[in-house]
Parts: structure tokens; C-alpha cells; sequence
């Protein structure tokens, strides 16, 4: 069911929501000093083609750093990016094949206004390391 629900996704809103990303990523990485953004940006863009089977979890060893670091990234892309999501998963969840997929886009609105401190893992290790489920 995660493979069919990652190629619709794809077809739908994932690719261009994975070009968004990589654009703030070259953005990022073009100024020097906010490369730490760009590697971010690309991270994300990876799972925004196919995240059904992945989610996102916060890094034990974040800190301030980071909350700055997002803070510079929410003024920057961060903002933007999360409107293309709720705009995308709006209109996702106009239709009953969509909802789902609408629903992993609201998802990704956390991570697209702060993605420093965070880390994409599969959902097994998310339920083995975090007890999630």
C-alpha cells in the first residue's frame, strides 16, 4: 500500500514539492554561510518524493543552534514552503483518493518551517528507537 500511495503522491504534489525544496537548497547553498539550510532543504526534498514509510523524528542532541538555525530558516523559505504545502494538501483532500495523501502534507508542514534538529527515518526504526506507533 506505501508503494502505491509514494507513486500517486509522486504524480500528484511530490515532485514539485521536492523542486521547491531543491531551489531553496541551491538558494542556500549559492550564499555561503547558509549551507547548513541547504543540506537541510535537499534532505527534505528526498523525502518529499516518497514519504510514505518514512516519518520524522527530532534529534536527541539539538539545541540552541538549531532554534536559531530555524528560526533564520522560517524568515528565509521556510514560510513559503509551508504554504505550498497547505495549499497542495487542501487541495488534495477535495477528492476521497486524495485525502491521504493531503493528510501526509499537513504532515510535512512541521518540518518545512523548521528542519534543523530533525532526522527522516524509516518507520521501523522510528518504532524500534522511539517507540512510536
Amino acid at each position: 500500500m506505501r508503494f502505491i500511495l509514494n507513486i500517486i503522491w509522486l504524480v500528484l504534489c511530490g515532485f514539485w514539492m521536492a523542486v521547491g525544496y531543491v531551489v531553496a537548497g541551491i538558494i542556500c547553498c549559492v550564499l555561503i554561510i547558509t549551507i547548513p539550510w541547504g543540506l537541510a532543504s535537499f534532505r527534505i526534498a528526498h523525502y518529499a518524493l516518497w514519504p510514505f514509510g518514512r516519518t520524522i523524528v527530532a534529534k536527541p542532541t539539538a539545541g540552541a543552534m538549531s532554534f536559531i538555525g530555524n528560526v533564520i530558516w522560517f524568515v528565509v523559505a521556510g514560510l513559503w514552503l509551508a504554504i505550498g504545502h497547505a495549499i497542495t494538501g487542501v487541495l488534495l483532500c477535495l477528492t476521497v483518493i486524495g485525502i491521504p495523501l493531503g493528510i501526509a502534507n499537513f504532515k510535512l508542514i512541521p518540518v518545512s518551517l523548521a528542519p534543523l534538529g530533525k532526522e527522516i527515518v524509516t518507520t521501523q526504526q522510528a518504532d524500534y528507537r522511539y517507540g512510536y506507533r
